[in-house]
């Protein structure tokens, strides 16, 4: 008799886990409250669908908080596995020139979902829709809602991939923390990730800069850096050099209200480059050499005009200082529906190796309920593809060990 396995949403960690079991093994329903699967996971691919990262493997485990909690399900299906896999179920990829991996051109983020549900159709896989999850009964069943209804349901393996709290659009509000409280499990605030990052600019410089891009700059908090672009807008900055930051500039405003970042606006040049350039001979003002010299735009020069003060903008040692580490003030985050992903939600030491809950045998949570962190491009993704996977490997063996004991 096969065993009963029921997953508790429809995103990309269930669709993997759900891929991976053995049909030979499992009866696997998927539970949604949505009418479909896969929801945010479309969303996701409104911007550009990058399905993961091309880096090196060692790299690559670096890129979460914290790391060594995913390192075993991620060098057990890290990101070239992923792409093999994807390429058997007719999901052909390629590196872009960021070094994320995408779908062939041509392919829609809709192609990569049937993709997936073509998968879990020759597996013979359930897939229930508009049934939302509200708890346990006194016989410890799963309590759904369906059509208004109240349905329950048993299951000798439950399985929860119920998202955080971001882009409450999607359904993947947060809401399902309540009733892991009632049974005790502990559970951490959620709070916004990859999201903008609030920043009281001047009038004069926000009416020129607003929704302009700052390019080929490095940002860094507490000792991490990260190369790339932000975006200024009228509230702060949002961007993919600021959101690999986020767990640093979280635990600064978690600790003061505030939160300080720096901007290299010349990566490529050292301090003393600058600086000779900066007093090279000649009549030219600080603004002609910052132009003519250091190659600046007008944004880069009305973002230091805006910080810097008049004193130290003509004073060449201190400018050369401030050109190499731009100091930011941050006071605050947009709001979590605001934010591409979220941290919080269950506390990792309430699951053991195998994503079980220490409180609840048979009970597994993957994805984004969990209190993990990482940066977009690919990573997110990843790592729910990675845990769903190494989850279903797991649950495989277990089920083999079962009836060769038998």
């Amino acid at each position: 008799m096969k065993t009963s396995i029921a997953i508790i949403g429809g995103g990309p960690s269930s669709l993997m886990l759900a891929s991976a079991l053995n049909e030979s093994f499992f009866d696997v329903t998927i539970y949604d409250h949505n009418s479909a699967l896969g929801r945010k996971f479309l969303v996701a691919g409104d911007g550009g669908f990058n399905l993961t990262h091309s880096e090196d493997v060692e790299t690559f485990i670096t890129r979460y908080t914290p790391s060594d909690y995913l390192e075993k399900c991620f060098r057990f299906f890290n990101n070239n596995d992923l792409q093999t896999w994807l390429k058997r179920i007719g999901i052909d990829t390629f590196v872009g020139s960021s070094k994320r991996v995408f779908p062939l051109k041509h392919i829609k983020p809709i192609q990569v979902l049937n993709a997936f549900l073509n998968e879990l159709k020759t597996k013979h896989v359930q897939i229930k829709t508009k049934h939302e999850w509200k708890g346990w009964n006194q016989h410890h069943e799963l309590i759904f809602e369906h059509n208004t209804h109240p349905v329950n349901i048993k299951a000798d393996i439950i399985v929860f991939g119920l998202g955080g709290a971001s882009w409450s659009k999607t359904g993947t509000d947060g809401t399902w923390t309540r009733y892991f409280e009632n049974q005790s499990i502990q559970i951490l605030p959620f709070q916004p990730s990859n999201c903008g990052y609030l920043i009281k600019w001047q009038e004069t410089f926000i009416h020129q800069a607003e929704g302009k891009p700052l390019k080929n700059i490095t940002v860094s908090c507490n000792g991490k850096q990260k190369k790339g672009e932000i975006i200024i807008t009228k509230f702060g900055i949002e961007g993919g050099a600021i959101y690999a930051l986020s767990p640093q500039i979280r635990e600064q405003l978690t600790a003061s209200n505030t939160a300080t970042v720096f901007i290299d606006l010349k990566p490529s040049s050292t301090i003393e480059v600058i600086l000779s350039k900066l007093q090279a001979p000649g009549h030219q003002s600080v603004t002609e050499r910052l132009k003519k010299q250091l190659n600046f735009t007008e944004l880069q020069i009305s973002l230091l005009k805006s910080i810097v003060s008049k004193d130290d903008y003509t004073n060449t040692e201190k400018l050369a200082t401030l050109i190499k580490a731009l100091p930011l003030s941050i006071y605050g985050m947009v709001p979590i529906e605001e934010a591409i992903s979220s941290v919080g939600g269950i506390d990792l030491s309430e699951t053991d190796n195998n994503f079980q809950l220490k409180q609840l045998p048979n009970h597994y949570v993957i994805g984004e309920m969990l209190n993990w962190d990482a940066p977009t491009g690919g990573y997110l993704l990843q790592a729910c593809f990675s845990m769903g996977n190494y989850l279903g490997n797991h649950l495989n063996q277990v089920a083999y060990q079962r009836i060769i004991n038998m």
